[in-house]
């Protein structure tokens, strides 16, 4: 088999990936594959990455940088599993409640990894909270996800409320307004894969994997394999 050449880096040291949209699709070169080419693209060029997102308006050029990898999120889920355990002083008394659609993905493997430590299945449901936004008539009507709740309920429970990314505070809100529906929990944690910070509202996660400083015109992105095919956060901005 040929020997792979080292296909040029286009962004040179930078760690950003400038991308170009054209007809509503992202299209850019994926850094992490040409610095570390799978075995199947060896005797390739290396393909420009591409995802539709007709949302984004044509001709904009965005940057992009990878703040976790798929390693960094499974090991921020495992230590995030262990302080929940650590701060609840076992898992016998937990609820775990994912916000959808990311936060109940998160609360499943949260629930694995809790298994995997205290050999006990950890109650873990989700908590949709769309119908309890303060900006619904603002934002572009969603779908209504289902809500979950294990069968030992909620009432005297310590329940964590597990989402992808903490922001203004406001979803956290609303799962609070709605939880208020449901029961009377004896506590209310939050974890959260990334805390971007921007807070709102006077709303503090208990659990964090990432504190990530952005700014307010960058956008995170969340990808997990159980919807997105793979396991990344990214950091976005559109290009002045």
């Amino acid at each position: 088999m040929p020997a792979f050449a080292q296909a040029p880096d286009p962004c040179g040291e930078l760690s950003q990936l400038k991308v170009c949209i054209h007809g509503g699709t992202v299209i850019g070169y994926d850094m992490a594959r040409l610095r570390n080419p799978q075995p199947a693209m060896r005797d390739a060029s290396i393909a420009p990455a591409s995802f539709n997102d007709p949302s984004r308006e044509v001709g904009k050029e965005i940057y992009m940088s990878v703040a976790l990898s798929a390693q960094d999120i499974s090991r921020a889920l495992t230590r995030i599993s262990h302080e929940i355990l650590e701060k609840n002083q076992g898992s016998s008394n937990i609820v775990l409640l994912g916000i959808p659609t990311r936060g109940a993905h998160l609360a499943a493997r949260i629930s694995g990894i809790i298994k995997d430590i205290e050999g006990v299945e950890v109650p873990t449901g989700t908590l949709d909270i769309t119908l309890f936004r303060d900006d619904l008539r603002m934002r572009p009507p969603r779908a209504i996800m289902p809500t979950n709740i294990p069968t030992s309920g909620i009432e005297d429970r310590d329940v964590v409320l597990i989402d992808d990314v903490l922001y203004s505070g406001r979803t956290i809100r609303s799962a609070l307004d709605a939880l208020g529906e449901i029961g009377r929990p004896r506590t209310v944690q939050l974890a959260a894969l990334v805390d971007r910070g921007h807070r709102e509202l006077p709303i503090k996660a208990d659990f964090v994997g990432k504190n990530l400083p952005t700014s307010k015109s960058q956008s995170v992105k969340v990808l997990l394999a159980e919807i997105d095919g793979r396991d990344e956060v990214s950091i976005e901005e559109e290009a002045q």
